[in-house]
């Protein structure tokens, strides 16, 4: 159960990264502008708050990576960062765009749901 559980926090932080590249990078690029629904123009103002929400999701990966590195004592980090992840998701989805729900907060609740499972 804990591979399972390990596996897929592996999964919440890749997304992260993922979304990290999409608003650090490829915010303005054609398919970053595709994938938020975003003309030129817009995505060219809205570049460096894209930017820094790219940054935090990055934090989230990292935090998520050190409690999967940290061992038994990783499970309490797992938690928190996984909270994270869900809070951020649930608020995203109710201020930007439904969709986040299930593309962020819900990966996280099911991994949360996992690790704690795993932890007994």
């Amino acid at each position: 159960m804990k591979s399972l559980a390990d596996g897929l926090v592996v999964l919440v932080a890749v997304l992260h990264l993922y979304f990290l590249v999409l608003e650090m990078f490829l915010w303005t690029k054609p398919y970053g502008r595709r994938v938020f629904g975003l003309t030129a123009e817009k995505a060219q103002l809205t570049k460096s708050l894209a930017m820094n929400q790219g940054l935090y999701n990055g934090f989230l990966a990292a935090g998520l990576g050190w409690g999967l590195l940290a061992g038994a004592d990783g499970h309490v980090v797992k938690v928190f960062f996984l909270s994270c992840v869900i809070v951020a998701g649930v608020f995203g989805a109710a201020t930007a765009n439904r969709k986040i729900l299930w593309v962020q907060a819900l990966p996280g609740a099911l991994a949360l749901a996992l690790v704690c499972w795993a932890h007994g």
